[in-house]
């Protein structure tokens, strides 16, 4: 689904360069529920960026459900990311002079659905977070938890093949964000491919793997307890 080789991404000044991603390898099947982890400037919003392709990267190869991203030019890479890739953010991003109906359907505007088929699919998603009694309600009338569904709805509705979720209880009390996160669980056993940062390791603990980022490299938590416990067993056998 998702495949990332040998990936850099530099940030360059006239004196300085910065490191964000550094030669590191990252693969995610489809039907995973992958948590990304690490320490402020790690490089985790990086990684989401160009996951995302909102961002290009300066070295290494990037495939997407199949397809390289390494040559592709701005309009290529733009379609693509409507295709398939849905995003749900911290802050919702709702429009709040629109009704939550209509902010399901902003993203499926752009890529020239017409109006049946727009309301079909915004109905269907927010039927699958359970908010259809609310369509014709405003952000502004929601709670935190209900405007966080509204989003992942919007990004539903595109029926997308890769879920980026950047830190999507982030702005939630601990009860709504448990609400979200049994949502993307139910998401995930229904087949979907999400990649979620989050700084809550509680939260993390509940996806299907862990891959912990640090100093622009990425460091997959499971596989390396597994070849921790590979090591340390033999010489406890020895012990035995």
């Amino acid at each position: 689904m998702l495949e990332m080789q040998k990936l850099c991404k530099v940030y360059r000044t006239e004196m300085v360069e910065t490191y964000a991603l550094r030669d590191f390898d990252l693969t995610v099947r489809g039907g995973e529920f992958v948590a990304v982890t690490g320490p402020s400037g790690s490089g985790k919003t990086t990684l989401l960026t160009i996951a995302g392709l909102l961002e290009a990267f300066s070295s290494g190869t990037y495939r997407l459900d199949g397809e390289d991203v390494s040559r592709m030019g701005d309009d290529q890479r733009s379609r693509l990311r409507n295709r398939k890739i849905g995003f749900v953010f911290q802050a919702f991003n709702l429009i709040p002079d629109l009704s939550v109906q209509d902010n399901v359907e902003v993203p499926l505007r752009y890529r020239g659905l017409g109006g049946a088929e727009r309301r079909r699919r915004a109905a269907d998603a927010l039927a699958r977070v359970g908010l259809s009694a609310r369509a014709k309600h405003h952000p502004a009338e929601l709670s935190g938890g209900q405007q966080q569904r509204v989003a992942i709805a919007r990004a539903l509705a595109g029926e997308p093949k890769l879920l980026l979720a950047d830190e999507p209880t982030g702005n939630l009390d601990s009860q709504m964000a448990r609400s979200v996160m049994d949502l993307l669980e139910e998401l995930h056993r229904d087949g979907a491919t999400i990649v979620m940062v989050t700084h809550d390791p509680q939260l993390a603990a509940r996806a299907q793997r862990n891959v912990h980022v640090i100093d622009g490299q990425v460091v997959d938590i499971a596989a390396e307890l597994h070849l921790g416990r590979e090591l340390i067993q033999p010489g406890a056998a020895a012990l035995a």
